[in-house]
């Protein structure tokens, strides 16, 4: 019996390649068949669209996640790089135009055509002729020619725009210097220049001490002639301070009692609330539940069914029970 297997249809046919005429593997090869036709189709699409163009639309920035996508060839049973990369450049459809115009696919699609028992007049709808591959790939040449010169002046017109306002920069911190460096002259005898300033209010400002205890400098020129600032001493607390008076952290402080004082709960405390919190998640309704732990109950006290017992019938433990609280009662 002749054993045939189907890659197609990834099953082992004892029936040999009677197979290949069954209705489900023909099925399956038209299916196959219309999905890598469409590919086919789209990069013809594609090349024709360069082609008629000035390419633009067949150049774009490459991008891992939507570029490095591959395409199963059903002929040579293996993926195939969809677009083309060119640096940094994705080429649209370059890959897979690249491939279906190969002698290697062309190759393949005979002998699947071939073992497949396929009809023959479909097969050009799969291949891609040398001559129109030609013509695609000057049109991606005139594409990522036109792409790379648009890049460039892009990057021109970047830098230009960094060097101008690199020299706005510079002229602004130049004009700034010039005002800080050119002197002011008296325009009248009731106008003077902001320089003697300082020497006008200096008698002023020697004649009032500053919060500090020292006398004040040039930083209160601004003040208005009239008016200063009143110093009201240090304000010191006995006994108390912060650090920024020299005083000792309260983390440094030891205490007088030498006694720590206890923060939060106990140790028992936590476990009496870590049990209340695990009875909380119990069924209210439980035997014992509402039992009276704190109840008090003596030596003869015994339930209605007994003691623990390991040999005999159950309720003979009770007699055992209450003939061994009569013994130690006579002792």
């Amino acid at each position: 019996m002749a054993v045939h297997y189907c890659g197609l249809c990834r099953r082992t046919s004892f029936t040999g390649r009677r197979h290949l005429y069954s209705a489900g593997h023909r099925r399956r090869l038209q299916e196959a068949l219309a999905r890598l036709q469409e590919e086919v189709a789209a990069a013809r699409a594609a090349a024709a669209a360069a082609e008629d163009g000035d390419g633009s639309g067949a150049v774009q920035r490459y991008d891992p996640a939507a570029h490095d996508r591959r395409v199963w060839c059903l002929c040579c049973g293996r993926g195939v790089q969809r677009d083309g990369r060119r640096d940094g450049l994705a080429l649209l459809r370059a890959g897979l135009l690249q491939h279906f115009a190969g002698a290697e696919h062309r190759r393949e699609t005979v002998r699947f055509w071939r073992e497949n028992r396929v009809e023959a007049a479909l097969r050009e709808r799969f291949l891609v002729p040398a001559e129109e591959y030609e013509r695609f790939e000057r049109a991606l040449e005139r594409a990522v020619a036109a792409q790379q010169k648009q890049e460039e002046e892009h990057i021109q017109q970047m830098a230009a725009g960094i060097r101008e306002a690199e020299r706005r920069r510079q002229e602004t911190v130049r004009a700034a210097l010039q005002l800080q460096t050119e002197p002011e002259v008296c325009a009248g005898p009731s106008i003077c220049s902001p320089a003697a300033a300082p020497e006008r209010n200096s008698s002023h400002d020697t004649q009032h001490p500053g919060p500090s205890g020292m006398q004040t400098g040039p930083d209160l020129n601004w003040m208005e002639p009239g008016q200063a600032l009143t110093f009201i001493g240090h304000q010191e607390t006995e006994g108390k301070g912060n650090v920024h008076t020299g005083a000792k952290p309260p983390w440094l402080i030891e205490e007088e009692d030498g006694s720590q004082q206890q923060i939060g709960p106990s140790y028992e405390e936590f476990l009496k609330q870590k049990e209340k919190q695990r009875l909380r998640k119990l069924p209210a309704e439980r035997v014992g539940a509402n039992f009276d732990h704190t109840s008090q109950t003596g030596d003869s006290w015994l339930p209605s069914f007994g003691r623990v017992w390991n040999h005999g019938r159950r309720w003979q433990s009770r007699h055992q029970f209450r003939t061994e609280s009569g013994e130690k009662k006579r002792r």
